[in-house]
């Protein structure tokens, strides 16, 4: 399971791509996010990151001093670039700095996930190296209970009664175990999760905008609608209706 770090000064961009992107599909999930490269170095301190996502112009300081400064603290994470200028300078000093991909913005998910497919090949190349040249990857039971959390999630997410407890009991461990594994190797609770899923589809479904956000909301799990936009605003900054305003 990659931890992915999203950097990217455009608020509604980084959003979309915290939230829009099905990042349980690809084996990974957002451990944070942050609005600069100064951010950034301190977030990556914070969640220690196998994946970098980063704009390259930013203010303050952008991607790619961002990444020439980790480089020089020994950070080893794969990272991705973005950016919305075709400049092959900016690919060759990418390169040179140790990244794996460069986008160009608006970029599909399906380029996305071809960046990853890529990262993963490599990591099946490093089979053969010393562990002390391997990533840190989580391994062991613990992930395994993370892993199979978020595929419980995946699939009951639009149970309104949804909780930890029922996930535990299904993966026959304690409530108090799940909860410190999933914490620790994500960053996030359960619940956390359970509602960045539910945002991440109902993000989806909202963009056929013959659906009502009520009916969306009770696609996702929510009973009071008003709680679920609430939700939907503080986490992608825009209401549910103002964001498919902006899909039609």
């Amino acid at each position: 399971m990659l931890k992915v770090l999203v950097v990217d000064d455009e608020s509604v961009v980084r959003k979309g791509i915290v939230l829009g992107v099905n990042w349980a599909s690809m084996g990974c999930i957002v451990a944070g996010e942050a609005s600069n490269g100064e951010e950034g170095l301190a977030a990556v301190k914070r969640y220690n990151p196998n994946l970098i996502i980063t704009d390259v112009r930013m203010p303050k300081m952008d991607g790619l001093q961002m990444v020439r400064e980790l480089r020089a603290q020994g950070c080893r994470a794969y990272v991705i670039l973005l950016t919305a200028y075709n400049d092959f300078e900016y690919a060759r000093t990418a390169l040179q700095l140790g990244a794996v991909d460069y986008l160009l913005k608006p970029f599909r998910d399906q380029e996305l996930a071809a960046a990853i497919d890529r990262i993963r090949q490599r990591e099946q190349e490093q089979t053969s190296l010393t562990p002390g040249d391997l990533l840190p990857l989580p391994k062991g039971d613990k992930s395994k209970y993370v892993l199979q959390a978020m595929n419980y999630i995946s699939e009951h997410y639009q149970d309104q009664d949804i909780s930890i407890t029922p996930i535990a009991r299904h993966l026959g461990v304690s409530e108090s175990h799940l909860s410190h594994v999933f914490k620790k190797e994500t960053n996030y609770t359960i619940i956390n999760y359970l509602t960045q899923y539910r945002i991440h589809m109902a993000m989806n479904l909202l963009r056929d905008c013959r659906r009502k956000v009520y009916e969306v909301a009770e696609m996702v799990g929510y009973r009071d609608v008003a709680y679920f936009g609430s939700t939907f605003k503080k986490l992608v900054g825009m209401s549910p209706s103002e964001y498919q305003d902006r899909c039609r």
